[in-house]
């Protein structure tokens, strides 16, 4: 089964390895779905991804919350 994705939005980069993967905070519809926010690894081509997470906006908003009440 193949998935179709469309990159609307980069937002962010987390970090990136020595292999040139980089690790991205995305704005993504999937399958010609709404769009949701995407945390994952990502080739240097954009080619091919690791396994990641999807959030809507309200979900990414909580996940906001949680980190700034984190004690880093």
């Amino acid at each position: 089964m193949a998935i179709n994705y469309e990159i609307l939005e980069e937002i962010g980069l987390i970090s990136e390895s020595k292999s040139g993967w980089k690790k991205k905070l995305n704005l993504i519809s999937w399958n010609s779905r709404d769009a949701k926010y995407d945390l994952r690894d990502w080739a240097p081509d954009n080619e091919k991804m690791g396994k990641g997470i999807t959030l809507t906006k309200d979900e990414l908003k909580e996940l906001r919350d949680v980190l700034n009440n984190m004690n880093l």
